[in-house]
């Protein structure tokens, strides 16, 4: 664990010196501005569309965040030949591994906390400007949306380390974690219909539907985390799913490391 810690600890400096990252920010800022103009355009649904954007923008840009400054971090090791110098230490792949997979979910944390700060004031601007469209709304349902949302990008790390662990470019390693993210984000929706395509009056064929079956249990289902509809209209959500939901990110999130360290201590570097 002495290891893991400082690997952890300049991964997250390093994520947080990326330049990307402020970009991301400033995009964020735009977005929230456009949801406290856009949300009093909508009659009868201001509420919902505030609740809703402002949410959409913390999760999209948590989402850049994986994509251009969490891959990055391994990348630039491998690119700049700087592993050579952390592995020639008393450090091990695995360690490397979990320590990079700490220090990008410790910046996931504190970067989806500063853009619920930005998101949470977009919403209490429309709400107090139009506080007869909030009726069914409550702060708590933000929160563990927005905790949620932090699950999410977590295990999406984690996946675009295993990616990491044997791709020979973080150009691949970004295609291959957006694929992931189409399909986790849809793989549910699909799977639905394909369970009620005589319903819907659509034929699927046993290969197609095989595969979806395949990639309906191999792939994240993101939609888990997905709890917007319920925080814009203040429906109540059980325990028992937020238990299931944490426990599903956690168990895919420890499985991809542990592929990611398998694959990653047989590689061979040039």
């Amino acid at each position: 664990m002495k290891s893991i810690w400082p690997i952890a600890a300049i991964s997250f400096k390093e994520g947080i010196r990326n330049r990307a990252l402020y970009g991301i920010f400033i995009l964020a800022v735009l977005f929230f501005a456009a949801t406290i103009l856009m949300s009093g355009m909508v009659m009868h649904e201001v509420g919902k569309v505030a609740v809703d954007m402002a949410l959409s923008a913390i999760s999209f840009s948590g989402l850049l965040l994986v994509l251009f400054v969490g891959i990055n971090l391994m990348a630039k090791d491998l690119d700049r030949k700087t592993i050579y110098m952390v592995l020639s230490r008393p450090v091990s792949r695995a360690q490397y591994i979990v320590g990079k997979f700490f220090g990008n979910s410790l910046l996931i944390i504190v970067a989806v906390f500063v853009l619920s700060i930005g998101g949470i004031a977009s919403i209490g601007a429309v709400k107090l400007g139009h506080p007869s469209y909030f009726t069914n709304f409550t702060w708590s349902l933000v929160v563990l949306a927005i905790v949620l949302i932090i699950f999410k990008l977590i295990l999406l790390s984690a996946i675009s380390l295993f990616f990491a662990s044997f791709a020979s470019t973080s150009f691949v390693t970004l295609v291959l974690t957006v694929v992931t993210y189409l399909i986790g984000e849809s793989i549910a929706g699909i799977k639905a219909l394909v369970g009620a395509a005589d319903v819907v009056g659509i034929k699927v064929s046993g290969l197609s539907a095989s595969a979806i079956q395949f990639a309906y249990y191999c792939f994240p289902n993101l939609s888990f985390f997905n709890i917007k509809t319920q925080a814009a209209h203040g429906l109540p959500i059980e325990l028992s799913y937020l238990f299931f939901v944490a426990l599903y990110a956690c168990v895919y999130s420890c499985l991809a490391i542990v592929l990611a360290v398998a694959v990653f201590s047989r590689r061979e570097f040039p």
